[in-house]
């Protein structure tokens, strides 16, 4: 199943990269790409999440992955990243 991030997830793994380089290129970048990463655990294994809390809908799932949330929809032809958040975030879908 192909893995789609949507303009929403892309736009907050953007804002989470130059928020960290501030203080850390080498680490952002690092950051990015765990968390990217984590899209392929995702892609071979869809309900590997778990259900997200604050929503109690199968379809919707996250892992974790540094300390950042990714909320995900498993869909019947593929799966949409909907957002990536701190932990210590607010769900806001």
């Amino acid at each position: 199943m192909n893995v789609f991030w949507t303009d929403k997830a892309v736009e907050q793994l953007a804002a989470i990269h130059a928020y960290v380089s501030q203080v850390s290129p080498q680490y952002a970048d690092r950051l990015v790409d765990r968390i990217t990463r984590r899209t392929e655990q995702i892609e071979s294994f869809p309900v590997s999440g778990r259900m997200v809390p604050e929503m109690q809908l199968e379809q919707i799932r996250e892992v974790i992955e540094s300390g950042y949330r990714i909320i995900y929809y498993v869909g019947q032809a593929q799966i949409d990243i909907l957002a990536v958040l701190h932990g210590a975030q607010k769900t806001s879908l």
